[in-house]
């Protein structure tokens, strides 16, 4: 049997830390094929991606930092592959009008967003109906969005 991989945006079966129940939640940030972050698709709640046999939170939680005001440091392997392409994007557009990254907003080609996490970003393409792909200083990420 094929296994599909799984992306931003997709559903999955997790424990849900408000409902204390596994439930269907969709995957709203992964770390390299794995899922971090959920959102439950009965109460809503945001929260770290729990798989559905684990009864007790994983020993480690540094999965996913709390959100703060720096930016998040690059990780290996996660460097912008063109810094030249980074730097002329950031000279040429206005970030006063970049618009703060909500996942349910809808965002087209070069719309200039604000991360709470990476920062200033701009949008490259959008891919499917609800995921696109972000050049931030620290490399190119896949974020949810809507239609």
């Amino acid at each position: 049997m094929i296994q599909r991989k799984l992306s931003a945006g997709d559903i999955i079966e997790a424990r849900c830390t408000k409902c204390r129940a596994v439930l269907n939640h969709r995957i709203v940030a992964m770390v390299e094929e794995r899922p971090v972050r959920v959102e439950c698709n009965t109460c809503g709640g945001v929260h770290n991606y729990y798989p559905a046999g684990e009864s007790k939170a994983p020993a480690s939680r540094s999965v996913v930092r709390k959100l703060d005001a720096s930016p998040r440091k690059a990780e290996r392997g996660q460097k912008c592959t063109d810094p030249g392409e980074w730097e002329s994007l950031y000279k040429a557009v206005d970030r006063s009008q970049a618009a703060t990254y909500d996942m349910n907003g809808k965002y087209a080609a070069n719309d200039t967003i604000e991360h709470p996490v990476f920062g200033f970003g701009v949008v490259k393409l959008t891919i499917r109906p609800n995921k696109m792909e972000v050049l931030f200083q620290e490399g190119k990420k896949l974020l949810r969005c809507s239609v």
